[in-house]
């Protein structure tokens, strides 16, 4: 049950800036952010089906994706994981790797994807999940969103928190620099669950309630979790108006968490 909040063209010194918490099962074997073979792609992936949660590449695309929360699944689905990747290896700008994706969109279980180009300022969401009538893609205005396993800004109890927390904090810093590590452990590690009555009732208020809170911890086996369920790893990503890109990961290897940081000048080679 993922979660992320993100500032887009709306900070002075900052055009993009992410704080992202991935949820997995302990089981489940993971690669901590590295650059990937070819030196061009920066990030975590999923040890068994070889894909992202979130990723960035040297020319200054940048993709995440959650899945949504639904009842149901689609037979042999391809992997969500595989999307971020295939957009910052492609050449295509957001909006025309996303008309992509809605072409093939039932092939996957519920998702939502962000892509962004920092070169040409373009930021889309897309979903095959919609919310009512939304359309599956849309372009991402200026300002500070949520993403969980809703649509976006969906204002889930843990959303709800965690941006009002994101605000409160840049309010407090205005619009000097802001400290990864600091915010990572001052707004990720909130394990503060939801008021029972205000959960979304996709799924029971057992299986919901230990996944209400923007950290989760699920230690001990239960009928809805097949092992110990948790928060893997917190993630921080900025880009600067100079062009600098941070990724920041904080993540649990065995019991304990180990953190480190890699950053990179964007190199400008346009898209689209």
């Amino acid at each position: 049950m993922c979660i992320a909040v993100f500032l887009w063209l709306a900070h002075p010194l900052y055009p993009f800036f992410l704080l992202h918490n991935r949820d997995e099962y302990r089981s489940r074997p993971t690669e901590p952010v590295a650059w990937w073979d070819n030196g061009e792609i920066l990030g975590g992936r999923d040890g068994l089906a070889g894909g992202t949660w979130l990723a960035c590449s040297r020319n200054g695309k940048i993709a995440f994706i959650t899945n949504v929360t639904e009842v149901g699944n689609v037979p042999e689905p391809k992997s969500r994981g595989e999307l971020p990747i295939r957009f910052l290896e492609s050449k295509k700008n957001p909006m025309e790797f996303a008309e992509e994706v809605v072409m093939e969109a039932r092939q996957y279980n519920g998702f939502n994807l962000i892509l962004v180009d920092l070169s040409c300022k373009s930021m889309i969401y897309v979903t095959n999940r919609p919310k009512d009538d939304q359309a599956l893609v849309s372009e991402v205005p200026p300002g500070i969103h949520v993403l969980a396993t809703a649509s976006l800004d969906t204002p889930w109890p843990k959303a709800v928190r965690l941006r009002t927390n994101f605000e409160k904090f840049l309010e407090k810093h205005g619009g000097g620099e802001l400290l990864a590590k600091e915010m990572a452990d001052t707004l990720m590690t909130d394990a503060t669950k939801a008021d029972k009555t205000t959960l979304p009732g996709i799924y029971s208020i057992e299986f919901e309630y230990p996944l209400s809170s923007i950290f989760v911890e699920v230690n001990t086996e239960r009928d809805f979790f097949s092992g110990p369920y948790s928060t893997r790893s917190m993630s921080v990503v900025s880009a600067k108006t100079s062009g600098e890109v941070a990724f920041y990961e904080k993540y649990l290897e065995e019991e304990s968490w180990i953190e480190h940081m890699e950053s990179y000048m964007v190199e400008h080679t346009g898209t689209g």
